[in-house]
């Protein structure tokens, strides 16, 4: 069975900087793009940064030149680097990966436990 497990959330003071990770565990066949999305409160869940397997990047307006994605496909896991953290980006962080478990079958969207990350003096 397929699972994501997050780690990495925690408290920082503004300017500073979180690194989450987001491992894949179980059998796949293939693991597509990985990404996060974050969810603050009273606020709609937003993407905040996707990676694809073959390592193309996009990221939110709100947190470019800010966070960084990257990912080992051989250890199926990505890491999001938070630096220059600012108050609105207190959220739950969600990893999600998109998964092909046969080689026959289609993609499947899985989803971590989430994280929060709160900045505050």
């Amino acid at each position: 069975q397929v699972q994501l497990v997050e780690s990495g959330g925690g408290l920082v003071q503004p300017g500073g900087s979180l690194r989450l990770s987001c491992a894949v565990s179980g059998g796949i066949f293939r693991l597509n793009t990985m990404g996060w999305y974050r969810q603050g409160p009273g606020n709609e869940r937003e993407l905040v940064a996707s990676i694809t397997a073959g390592g193309g990047e996009k990221y939110a307006d709100a947190v470019e030149d800010r966070f960084t994605i990257s990912r080992h496909n051989g250890k199926k896991t990505a890491w999001l680097q938070m630096d220059s953290l600012k108050p609105e980006d207190t959220a739950v962080y969600y990893c999600y990966a998109g998964v092909v478990e046969t080689w026959a079958g289609g993609e499947s969207k899985y989803w971590g436990q989430g994280t929060q990350v709160t900045v505050s003096s």
